[in-house]
């Protein structure tokens, strides 16, 4: 079973989300929370992992806190790249992210220092991956962007073992906003 999945995808930016107000951005939470609460029905999934990034990271957090209501087994793990990563982000997306560190059930810094250089970023991609037992991603082939670092290390742990890499793609995300639209207390 996948006893450990990391999560990762796009940042707000690079799926066009510039702030909490994004119209969007309460529809794309959903489809995170509804896929990750779908593996959790499916697999043994104790642990959900993450660097605590801005974007699909953050949101697959909060949606981990959430679903741990139904699912008392979960646990969320943060595993930030180097100290202070949140020192350059904007207000809102730093209390997120200080808030999802004070809640999470184990955090640590995978370098123990601040940022000195890209190095940094490539380990933490190559950590969580060797983390974890299996991969949830929001990707689109079309569009490039920071998880093609990710998949780069995950495709190559595929290859030599049982590594599922499982897509959250921007087709089941629209498919969710059309549900979610046609019923009548989404609004």
């Amino acid at each position: 079973m996948y006893q450990v999945i990391a999560v990762t995808g796009y940042k707000p930016h690079e799926l066009g989300i510039f702030n909490e107000k994004h119209d969007h951005l309460p529809f794309l939470k959903y489809a995170i929370k509804r896929k990750l609460q779908q593996l959790m029905e499916s697999y043994d999934i104790q642990w959900i992992i993450t660097s605590g990034q801005p974007g699909v990271e953050l949101w697959a957090a909060e949606a981990a806190l959430e679903l741990k209501r139904d699912f008392p087994q979960l646990q969320l793990a943060t595993f930030a790249p180097f100290y202070n990563q949140e020192e350059r982000w904007s207000d809102p997306i730093k209390e997120l992210y200080l808030q999802i560190w004070s809640k999470s059930d184990y955090t640590d810094y995978i370098t123990k220092r601040e940022y000195s250089d890209p190095s940094q970023l490539k380990l933490k991609n190559q950590f969580i991956i060797d983390k974890s037992n299996a991969f949830l991603v929001l990707f689109d082939e079309y569009t490039e962007g920071s998880p093609t670092y990710y998949l780069s290390y995950a495709r190559k742990k595929a290859e030599a073992v049982d590594y599922p890499i499982i897509y959250l793609t921007p087709d089941e995300i629209e498919e969710v906003i059309r549900d979610l639209q046609q019923e009548d207390s989404w609004n």
